[in-house]
């Protein structure tokens, strides 16, 4: 009976079309709209309705519970992923701080290595003759003194005693349990004992630290007060300079000081102006004086070229100050700039008043110097008419004597300019005599460097002669060599081209009776279908299978439809040379040089036959 192949076909693939069309079908919600009549009709069919079947509440329970649980766990991989960003945004954080701490370390480090020996030079230099300077060293020898007894009274012992714990902790397994026991409660004395002491010492050690940080700070706001008081006093006070001049006219004088303090009453108001605005800004601080000492500190260890240094330096001042909010921090920081740029502007008015000052000096003492000067010639012109009179006389007479010994000057030096001609005449008279009998010379000596050029290049060419007769011998012979090999190549050519033709006339042949068995056993499997209207409008194999009609049946294919003569997976990925050009095509690497220069130097599995080896070029 002839086979249908839609029945095959659908056979085959039926438990396969329905895993597929269970996998890919989608999970749907389908609301309807709860309508009047729905509810009537529903009432009227009862429980037993074929729309409503009864509800599982277990299964829904299910179901719920998975939910919660997977948005439990996609809740706490959020939380996760939120908290390693904010982990991996802290180490960054920290990391750029380290970089930012290590330089300033290294800075630092600088500075106070040049400090010390810049003090260092200083004091072994001038602290010969110099009271002050041989205390200052007096001093620090007993500092030094104080640190070493420190470093034996305090820092040994601790030392020791931390030693001592580590060898008790290293061989408390070799002492009984008792014994051990109490070893331990006398250390734990001991270390509390020793923790005592360092912390009386410690709060000594602090006391003393804030007493001096204390008399220091005064000490520094007094000198710096003083300094400023006495700078604006003295740009204030009326310099000693215009004071001991003296001015034969005494309203430009008096002109003068009113001038010059006119421009220091300008100046002192602008500067009360600029200290009372700094002393408004000062105020709305929202640091204390310890805590603003730190927060510059912070500021100054991060450079200004560096990039985010405003966060960086933010988050740093947040870790010092937890109690501060960053709205504070971000209030004192706009506070510091106004402070800062007030500041500059008060220094430089400063500098300007002390420019504007040293220029108003400079031109009242050039102005008094210019009235004295001309109050001086107007009193000296008289007495320069008389002596100008004299004067012309004795130039007049100077002149004349001048004119006397300029002539005699002039004719002493033409005589001597002869002298020197003449001997320079004769001189190159000399010079052209042995040119020309340098360049006789020269001239021979050429002519016999000629003779042995010409020598030379008359051996060169019979030499080239004879190699050109010895290389004219070798191209005949090599070109009896090339005619031989070009007529075995011609007759290699020739066999060659007979094979492929019997080649070709076997493989037409094996075509044309392949042809002719294909032919034949297409002839026996043809489908004869007979006229049949049942099983026309009947289901097919494959809407049975959809359905769902004949599910367990299974169509086992006896043997393969053709015959395969090739390599099988296993073969194929066997090959070395497969395998390490897939590692190199994975990593990216495939069109690289080593590649190119690698893969032709693998070898095969199987080495190709000897007779398969070419000899051409051999011969």
């Amino acid at each position: 009976m002839p086979i249908d192949p839609r029945d095959m076909s659908a056979a085959s693939a039926s438990p396969d079309m329905e895993n597929t069309n269970k996998r890919d079908r989608p999970f749907m919600t389908i609301q309807k709209s709860d309508s009047s009549e729905n509810l009537v009709c529903c009432m009227k069919n009862g429980m037993r309705s074929i729309k409503y079947k009864p509800v599982d509440y277990q299964q829904l329970h299910a179901l719920t519970e998975a939910k919660k649980l997977a948005s439990a766990s996609i809740e706490l991989k959020i939380r996760k992923a939120v908290q390693t960003s904010k982990i991996s945004k802290e180490q960054t954080l920290i990391k750029q701080h380290k970089q930012v701490w290590w330089q300033e370390h290294q800075r630092l480090n600088e500075v106070r290595c040049k400090m010390e020996s810049e003090i260092k030079s200083f004091l072994n230099e001038k602290n010969i003759g110099n009271e002050c300077l041989s205390d200052l060293t007096n001093f620090e020898q007993e500092l030094s003194e104080q640190y070493c007894t420190y470093l034996k009274n305090v820092i040994h012992p601790i030392q020791q005693l931390r030693a001592d714990l580590k060898y008790r902790q290293h061989h408390i397994s070799q002492h009984s349990h008792s014994q051990t026991e109490f070893n331990s409660v006398k250390v734990l004395e001991e270390v509390d004992f020793v923790k005592k002491q360092l912390k009386a010492v410690f709060g000594r050690l602090s006391l003393e630290q804030q007493k001096l940080e204390s008399s220091l700070s005064d000490w520094s706001m007094k000198i710096l007060d003083h300094s400023s008081e006495e700078r604006n006093n003295m740009l204030s006070k009326l310099p000693t300079e215009l004071e001991t001049l003296e001015c034969p006219y005494s309203d430009l004088k008096s002109s003068i000081f009113n001038e010059f303090c006119n421009l220091t009453e300008k100046y002192q108001k602008k500067l009360q102006d600029f200290d009372l605005q700094l002393e408004d800004i000062y105020r709305n601080f929202q640091l204390s004086e310890k805590d603003h000492w730190i927060y510059q500190a912070v500021l100054d260890q991060y450079p200004r070229d560096l990039c985010g240094r405003r966060t960086l330096y933010l988050d740093m001042l947040q870790r010092y100050f937890p109690h501060k909010s960053r709205h504070d921090l971000v209030e004192h920081e706009k506070y510091c700039a106004q402070y800062r740029f007030a500041k500059e502007q008060r220094r430089t008015l400063i500098s300007n008043w002390n420019k504007n000052r040293r220029d108003f000096i400079q031109k009242a003492v050039l102005t008094l110097a210019e009235a004295c000067a001309t109050h001086e010639m107007e009193s000296t012109l008289a007495k320069d008419r008389k002596k100008q009179q004299e004067l012309c006389a004795d130039l007049k007479a100077k002149v004349l004597q001048w004119r006397a010994h300029q002539e005699e000057v002039a004719r002493l030096e033409m005589e001597i300019f002869a002298i020197r001609r003449e001997k320079e005449e004769e001189k190159e008279k000399l010079w052209k005599r042995k040119e020309l009998l340098q360049r006789e010379e020269k001239k021979k000596q050429i002519r016999k460097y000629r003779a042995k050029k010409e020598q030379k290049w008359q051996e060169m060419e019979m030499r080239d002669l004879w190699r050109l007769e010895e290389l004219k011998k070798l191209m005949a012979e090599q070109s009896v060599k090339d005619r031989e090999r070009v007529k075995y190549r011609q007759e290699l050519l020739e066999k060659r081209l007979t094979e492929k033709r019997e080649v070709a006339l076997q493989e037409a042949h094996e075509e044309e009776e392949r042809a002719r068995r294909l032919e034949a056993l297409r002839k026996q499997v043809a489908i004869v279908a007979q006229f049949d209207p049942v099983r026309m409008m009947s289901d097919t194999m494959a809407s049975k299978a959809r359905i769902g009609i004949g599910i367990e049946e299974e169509f086992i294919l006896q043997k393969p439809l053709f015959t395969l003569n090739t390599y099988n997976e296993q073969q194929i990925i066997s090959d070395l040379r497969l395998r390490f050009e897939l590692a190199l095509r994975e990593a990216g690497l495939h069109k690289t040089f080593y590649a190119q220069e690698i893969l032709p130097k693998i070898s095969p599995p199987k080495h190709p036959r000897k007779d398969m080896e070419s000899t051409v070029f051999k011969i």
